[in-house]
């Protein structure tokens, strides 16, 4: 302040602004705006003239303005802004002086069903408990941010390896594992993490999306663990945009075929029915498996007209075959969770009915047991279906959240015992009995059961002293084209 007073009186006739911070009487503090101006030469002043402004209220609400601009209002960590900031200042600081760090994706696993179940507020109050465990694993000169929703960030500078990385990963999940109670209930929440590591060369946007890729590994792997991000990970997402392009393209121009399993009465090896499974002969990448292209057609709204495409063919290859003298013969058909909430199903079902002239009780519908859970809606809707005359299957039955008073209340004719159950029958007396309480099950409630993935002859005949009355698999057959349907049938047996 010396220094500045001297500047003043040796300036005379300039006016000098100065900010000032003062204490009051009563111990608190106050922030001026004040100019100086040397009136030393003026006759009727002869003195330094200070004219000054309390504006501590103003500094403090922009203070708070800069605050919020740069912080989540929930939890009070640094923001997307905030946290971008903080990656390129590193970023551009290593170009000078590299240095290894560390950017964390974390998204916390199945969110919304706290939302759901408990609340937003409850929700609201997670965030909260999440935000403050996740500093407790970071140094002070860590940055730990929201970026929104239930997605996390994490800035760690100045790490000698990749374990550092990974030592601070785990000790994240560890911490956020932890139960807690919210509201008066305790749930435990788990998180996926994505890490990618920098030392100067990238963007701060491109950081990032290498660690949000390395995430969504994390995720497809199991959830509940962390995942780093390789290269090959962002050429995976580029094959799958293009994927993408050409399933779109695809669907359009109908370039899929359906191949056909044989469903077997197992006591008479007989065939009874086939289930269509579509597939997709790319002209470039050649056989693409259901597992690569449904999830894709599910995520772009594609899955509605390849479910149209595979329901009208079955049909009407369904008839062909039935019209060749297999007239008991029955055709399966998988609808998706996006075709069973569509209010255009049963009338696109009876389109394909009646275009292809199967009689409805040829036709069985499959859904997996998952797409119980929403019970009145599923319900309204297969019974709109079972008024068509066509039957209704639960595929995959034993690895959803199905109980009999669901079973009771939902119109289904056919049980199919999913594949895990199947594959150990014969070695496991655990797996033996979960497959025979569905057999009986099954039977008490007048319902069809199919066993699937039969691969061995072991496993049928254990099916079979079981009394469980239908099978499919590797062992009897793997899918085909129809022409080699045709062969098989004419051969009526097929083990």
């Amino acid at each position: 302040m010396r220094r500045f007073f001297a500047e003043v009186c040796s300036s005379p006739g300039v006016p000098m602004p100065r900010d000032l911070a003062l204490q009051r009487l009563d111990g608190s503090s106050c922030q001026l705006e004040s100019v100086f101006n040397n009136l030393l030469g003026e006759e009727n002043i002869g003195g330094v003239v200070m004219t000054a402004r309390d504006v501590t209220e103003r500094r403090r609400l922009q203070a708070e303005l800069a605050h919020q601009a740069f912080h989540d209002s929930l939890t009070g960590l640094a923001n997307r802004s905030l946290f971008g900031d903080r990656v390129s200042h590193v970023l551009a600081r290593n170009l000078r002086r590299p240095k290894l760090f560390a950017v964390f994706l974390i998204d916390l696993d199945d969110f919304k069903t706290v939302n759901d179940s408990l609340g937003h507020a409850a929700g609201d109050e997670l965030l909260v408990v999440i935000a403050k465990r996740l500093e407790s694993c970071l140094r002070p000169e860590d940055t730990c941010a929201r970026l929104g929703g239930d997605e996390f960030a994490v800035l760690i500078e100045d790490i000698t390896s990749l374990d550092d990385a990974v030592t601070v990963a785990r000790r994240m999940l560890a911490r956020m594992a932890e139960p807690l109670r919210v509201l008066g209930s305790e749930i435990t929440v788990d998180a996926s993490i994505g890490i990618a590591l920098g030392a100067g060369a990238d963007s701060a946007s491109e950081i990032l999306r290498s660690a949000d890729l390395a995430m969504y590994r994390a995720k497809g792997d199991g959830k509940s663990r962390y995942a780093i991000y390789e290269p090959t990970m962002h050429e995976r997402v580029l094959e799958r945009l293009a994927l993408k392009a050409d399933l779109q393209r695809s669907v359009l121009a109908e370039e899929f075929e359906l191949h056909y399993q044989p469903i077997v009465a197992l006591q008479s090896s007989a065939i009874v029915g086939v289930e269509a499974l579509v597939r997709w002969q790319h002209p470039e990448r050649g056989l693409v498996l259901p597992d690569e292209f449904v999830p894709l057609a599910e995520e772009t709204g594609l899955i509605l007209p390849l479910g149209r495409f595979v329901l009208q063919n079955a049909c009407r290859e369904g008839r062909r075959l039935r019209g060749l003298g297999h007239r008991d013969l029955g055709i399966s058909v998988n609808i998706s969770a996006t075709q069973l909430a569509s209010s255009q199903l049963p009338a696109e079902v009876m389109a394909a009915l009646r275009e292809s002239s199967l009689e409805p009780s040829a036709l069985t519908l499959e859904i997996t047991e998952s797409m119980l859970l929403d019970t009145q809606p599923v319900i309204t809707r297969l019974e709109d279906l079972k008024r068509l005359g066509v039957r209704i299957a639960i595929d995959d039955f034993g690895t959803g959240y199905s109980s009999l008073n669901y079973l009771r209340r939902f119109p289904v004719d056919v049980l199919k015992i999913a594949k895990p159950f199947v594959d150990e029958i014969s070695t496991s007396a655990d797996q033996e009995r979960l497959a025979s309480a569905i057999v009986r099950l099954g039977s008490t409630l007048g319902l069809d059961t199919v066993a699937e993935g039969i691969e061995e002859r072991s496993q049928r005949d254990r099916l079979r002293s079981l009394r469980c009355r239908y099978g499919q698999g590797h062992f009897f057959s793997p899918p085909m084209p129809s022409a080699d349907v045709e062969a098989v049938l004419q051969r009526s047996l097929v083990a």
